[in-house]
């Protein structure tokens, strides 16, 4: 799938980074936001078209700042439009904003395009987002804005690197990886902050590499002032994780301690590393590369 050619990372931090090549125009993501529920409400902040997954028809238009209710019924979707339940024909359908939109999903405003899809098990509610905009929700969800810059441009690429290594690891339930700490915090756009989203478009489409392949970069709060190796937690040893101070000291550990500590992180940044000296530091035998669109 990826053509890659790494030269990675001087000594003094002087960045090189390659290019891999995608086959597709806009790489986006699948996020779950809700799994086999029995009722979800739903908004958009413009009109919003639902349509039919299987036949691409327009089957009903979501009003400006309204809310909507759907449930599972007989194998398909069903819609409560002003009090009044009605069946939609569909067990899978595409929710779209106009362009700029927003949709609405448990309390929380969200970029891209939404699908509901009726399994037999209840609905499962998935946001397709191009991942720059994904990356968006995520950073400020994951760290908090106020910490420093150069710890949320580190958290940017960790975040973009996990997420390609990991597309397709909940393909069983249609989207990639879960809104929570369980793969990712996302917030989607109400998490959005304007420090944040310039740590992620300050590294749009940089991602980590190993051996020719983009790395997991996992990651935790803290690690109780060392990190784990993959064969501590796991059993299983990585060439990208090596077990190294963690700079979080006095920080009660919290998570997995594999990777990168986010307190160690922006402790290094506070001590003048940059993001990519914060992720060579955390991540053994690890390279830059730069995602593009091959058209």
């Amino acid at each position: 799938m990826y053509n890659i050619n790494v030269m990675g990372i001087r000594r003094a931090f002087l960045l090189v980074i390659t290019f891999i090549f995608l086959c597709s125009p806009c790489l986006a993501i699948k996020i779950g936001l809700q799994t086999h529920v029995n009722r979800t409400f739903l908004g958009a902040s413009t009109k919003a078209e639902i349509i039919n997954c299987d036949t691409n028809k327009l089957i009903f238009v979501m009003e400006k700042m309204k809310g909507y209710e759907l449930k599972p019924y007989r194998g398909v979707i069903a819609i409560k439009v002003d009090g009044q339940w009605k069946k939609m024909n569909a067990s899978k359908i595409v929710i779209k904003p106009e362009p700029n939109g927003f949709v609405s999903v448990k309390r929380k405003w969200y970029r891209g395009h939404f699908k509901v899809i009726n399994d037999g098990l209840g609905l499962t509610v998935i946001n397709d987002i191009p991942l720059e905009k994904y990356l968006q929700g995520v950073v400020p969800s994951e760290m908090p804005s106020s910490w420093e810059h150069e710890a949320h441009k580190a958290q940017a690429i960790a975040a973009r690197s996990y997420a390609i290594a990991n597309k397709g690891k909940r393909a069983k339930y249609g989207y990639d990886l879960k809104d929570t700490p369980e793969d990712q915090a996302y917030g989607g756009a109400s998490a959005e902050k304007s420090n944040t989203n310039d740590a992620v478009t300050e590294t749009a489409g940089i991602v980590l590499v190993c051996q020719g392949k983009i790395v997991p970069a996992y990651y935790s709060a803290s690690a109780g002032g060392r990190t784990n190796t993959g064969g501590q937690v796991w059993s299983k040893d990585l060439p990208f994780l090596k077990s190294v101070p963690s700079f979080d000291e006095g920080i009660k550990k919290n998570g997995h301690g594999v990777g990168m500590s986010q307190y160690g992180a922006n402790n290094l940044a506070k001590r003048g590393y940059n993001g990519y000296q914060i992720l060579k530091y955390f991540y053994a035998n690890t390279k830059f590369a730069k995602i593009r669109n091959e058209y």
